[in-house]
């Protein structure tokens, strides 16, 4: 009964589809499209404007044009956060007062909440925003596992999650790998892992506090191996980033000395969820082991100021930190 009621709710004048997880945009139109050319002739009630160069009176003039051959038209802007502000602000004052028989659809990757043409559309009712947000890295296996079996095949939690690992986290990218593993893959059982290792290419970029994380935990080959994959990301700002966790470090160290070890979020004034692990890779360290540590990234540091070879001062520094005494 609920789908029934949600499949009968009545359109909405505006739509605002946003998120970062352009798969789940394209879906989103897709089923709008769908749904309103069962009402009518769609070919000849669609008009789609790109945010970058698109005219707010153009935008308007489309949705205040009356439907031909159907009762209701579409007008899709896509990239919808990069408009102009007056052209956003056409769209605004349009939505005010908008065409009954136009369903405006506004995508976008970012829109911030307080911005004008966001509140404008979310007016129109609960429903008019459909969030598209990513999921959670940790959640991204178990959904492309379900993505899987749209395309015919099943995935071990291990190939899903070597997929995640070698795509990254663009839903449109992992949904086109998992298209071609489905046409290579032979037999009904489950894709493995090797087999996912073996047909997909490395395209994901390594995350810098993936980095900062595996070096907090002493694990020299993976920081080695992530390193190779952050063409983005400056040994400078790594090196920062490992410094200020070697402080977090110290004082994750003193808590635990103290017998205080469930205030380290607390005293580090951090949410609990961002230091789960401090506890445990602050014990992987001695307190002499910290307090060296932070000096000679200080002297890394100037080092790497002064003319020398950062990459590989850093890489030395960052080796001699993990090296287990």
């Amino acid at each position: 009964m609920a789908a029934q009621k949600k499949t009968d709710a009545p359109l909405l004048p505006a739509y605002l589809v946003v998120g970062e997880d352009a798969l789940k945009r394209d879906a989103v139109m897709k089923r709008l499209r769908a749904r309103l050319s069962a009402m009518g002739d769609l070919s000849f009630n669609d008009d789609s404007f790109d945010g970058e160069t698109a005219e707010g009176a153009d935008i308007v003039g489309a949705c205040d044009t009356v439907p031909f051959a159907s009762p209701v038209r579409l007008v899709e802007v896509r990239a919808a956060d990069k408009l102009k502000k007056a052209d956003a602000e056409r769209l605004v004052s349009y939505l005010g007062a908008p065409n009954g028989s136009t369903v405006l659809a506004l995508v976008a990757e970012k829109l911030a909440k307080n911005t004008r043409l966001y509140k404008a559309v979310a007016a129109h009712g609960k429903t008019a925003v459909i969030d598209c947000s990513l999921p959670k890295r940790y959640e991204l296996p178990k959904m492309v596992r379900s993505m899987a079996v749209g395309h015919g095949v099943t995935l071990t939690e291990g190939a899903a999650r070597a997929l995640v690992e070698l795509v990254g986290e663009d839903t449109v990218r992992l949904d086109g790998e998992l298209r071609k593993v489905a046409l290579a893959h032979r037999g009904t059982d489950a894709v493995g892992e090797r087999e996912i290792v073996a047909m997909v290419g490395r395209t994901a970029e390594a995350k810098p506090w993936e980095f900062v994380d595996a070096f907090a935990a002493r694990d020299a080959r993976r920081c080695l191996s992530l390193l190779g994959r952050m063409e983005s990301t400056s040994v400078h700002a790594l090196m920062a980033m490992c410094a200020t966790r070697l402080r977090e470090l110290v004082c994750a160290r003193s808590m635990i000395d103290r017998g205080n070890a469930r205030g380290i979020a607390a005293a580090l004034k951090a949410p609990e969820w961002r230091v789960k692990n401090h506890a445990a890779w602050a014990r992987g360290f001695s307190a002499a082991e910290l307090r060296a540590a932070l000096v000679s990234a200080r002297d890394a540091e100037r080092a790497m100021k002064s003319g020398a070879d950062a990459d590989a001062v850093f890489l030395e520094w960052a080796l001699r930190v993990m090296a287990k005494r």
